[in-house]
């Protein structure tokens, strides 16, 4: 009984845990620190399995351990590796206490209200009052040029709608890597929103890290029907990866979030 106990655990925590590494990147605003804290996670259920049960949903359980350890810690974003990600720090500071980990855990982790509100300790209204915070202090924080790289021209012109609505500028939509690569080059992006399976069964990792290589450091967003292919523990791994379906609110938060804290002096405030 204890073995199977023990197998059902593990088997919980593989299941969540490739989403508790991706919100603890972008919660941390590095990828090694993100996973950092993700192992203590995993050590704090190791020591006690019962933390895993003292929500109604595993996952719940899981990320309010996250926060927990998070916030024992004084909720520090990692050292900076580069120009970017010293920027990035720069804006945090600036942000409303807590606001961003509602905003991500509702928006890009898909935790509802009540959820977010179990997770960080707080009542409902204080978790809606703290995303609704955080949605207006990010998207009044930075403008900028959006290349979009998605071979289904209705869903193209969706996120388009949604990331002009926010101010953005969108200089292009590529359906293939080669006419992403193109694109890019006659206009950097600030920002690159991409699927990884494009028209010509060409890859939009391989579009996006050509172009990254050619311009250096962009931030990008994933938005895939396969995110399995993407949290491999493998690294490096995309800090904003968004599951098809989306939702309009996903996409804003994720665009919100890569603007902020990926901006540099070439983005206009």
């Amino acid at each position: 009984m204890l073995a199977l106990e023990a197998v059902d655990l593990s088997a919980t925590v593989a299941r969540h845990l490739p989403y508790l590494r991706r919100y603890a990147r972008a919660l941390t605003g590095n990828q090694s620190s993100g996973d950092r804290y993700a192992v203590a996670v995993l050590e704090s259920i190791v020591a006690d399995p019962g933390l895993l049960a003292a929500h109604a949903e595993p996952k719940v359980s899981l990320f309010a351990v996250f926060h927990s350890i998070w916030s024992t810690s004084g909720a520090p974003v990692a050292e900076a590796d580069d120009l970017i990600s010293g920027a990035a720090q720069a804006h945090l500071a600036g942000l409303t206490l807590n606001s961003r980990e509602a905003l991500l855990l509702n928006t890009v982790e898909g935790f509802d209200q009540a959820q977010v509100a179990e997770i960080m300790g707080l009542d409902v209204a204080e978790a809606q009052h703290l995303i609704n915070v955080a949605v207006e202090e990010m998207e009044r924080s930075v403008r900028g040029s959006v290349l979009v790289i998605e071979d289904e021209a209705i869903i193209a012109m969706d996120i388009a709608a949604i990331v002009e609505g926010m101010g953005h500028r969108v200089t292009s939509n590529a359906r293939t890597r080669a006419e992403a690569v193109d694109m890019a080059a006659a206009e950097p992006p600030d920002l690159i929103l991409a699927d990884i399976q494009l028209a010509d069964n060409s890859s939009g990792v391989d579009a996006v890290n050509d172009i990254l290589a050619q311009f250096g450091a962009i931030p990008v967003i994933f938005i895939t029907a396969f995110p399995e292919r993407l949290l491999t523990g493998e690294r490096p791994e995309p800090a904003f990866l968004i599951n098809k379906p989306y939702t309009e609110e996903q996409v804003r938060s994720a665009v919100s979030q890569a603007m902020f804290f990926s901006s540099t002096e070439t983005l206009r405030a």
